[in-house]
């Protein structure tokens, strides 16, 4: 089993910023894509941002120069910067990551998501 556990959500004022971090732990023999998606409410959950093991990252337009993600791979944990926030950035962040077992079995894993709130 893999476990996705993110951290850092909480309420800011537009403008602002928040760092999310997203932990992975279980029986890990490598994590290859990691990606960070969002749900607003009465929306589809979209993707963010993605980043591979080698660092090459991906934005969805809409955060491009204001989010950045990044990975620590000796900690299995992604983060996602996030600055300027604005109200539209308003959602629960999912974390997600393709996972490989010791056991060498593929797997998909979600996190729990954390809030975000942005004030105006």
């Amino acid at each position: 089993q893999v476990h996705l556990v993110e951290s850092g959500g909480g309420l800011v004022q537009a403008g602002g910023s928040l760092r999310l971090s997203c932990e992975a732990s279980g029986s890990i023999f490598s994590i290859n894509v990691m990606r960070w998606y969002r749900q607003a409410l009465g929306r589809q959950r979209e993707l963010v941002a993605v980043i591979t093991d080698g660092g090459i990252t991906n934005y969805a337009d809409s955060v491009k120069g204001r989010f950045t993600i990044s990975r620590d791979n000796a900690k299995n944990t992604v983060y996602l910067q996030m600055n300027s926030l604005k109200p539209e950035d308003i959602a629960v962040y999912y974390c997600n990551a393709d996972a490989s077992t010791v056991v060498r079995r593929l797997l998909e894993v979600w996190g729990q998501g954390t809030l975000v709130t942005v004030s105006s």
